[in-house]
């Protein structure tokens, strides 16, 4: 269970390192890009760890939904990125897929 934690975690610092990449504007804002370095660290780190314990594909799997899904929700609720029935639908799907694919079996 403390390595799904860790997946969990590192996707949403995913999620925050996607964000600080826009907003470093190609890497000529200091701290946002300071920001991205140090959730990118954090996440890769985090997901490193887990997979020492976790199937890789359930548990990137699981990481990079938490990732998309975070940063589109994101990207409408604080950036003014259009928000559309089609973009809800399919964040939701994403994140049912992923949920499939760890009940698919991520331990070992």
């Amino acid at each position: 269970m403390a390595a799904w934690l860790l997946v969990i975690v590192a996707g949403l610092l995913e999620t925050g390192f996607a964000v600080c990449l826009k907003l470093s504007h190609g890497f000529t804002r200091l701290w946002p890009t300071v920001a991205f370095c140090a959730f990118a660290l954090g996440s890769f780190g985090l997901l490193t760890l887990a997979l020492r314990r976790l199937d890789v594909g359930p548990a990137y799997a699981v990481w990079t939904g938490i990732g998309a899904a975070g940063t589109a929700i994101y990207g409408m609720v604080f950036l003014g990125d259009v928000v559309s029935v089609l973009k809800l639908v399919s964040i939701t799907l994403v994140i049912v897929g992923v949920m499939g694919l760890q009940l698919s079996g991520g331990a070992h």
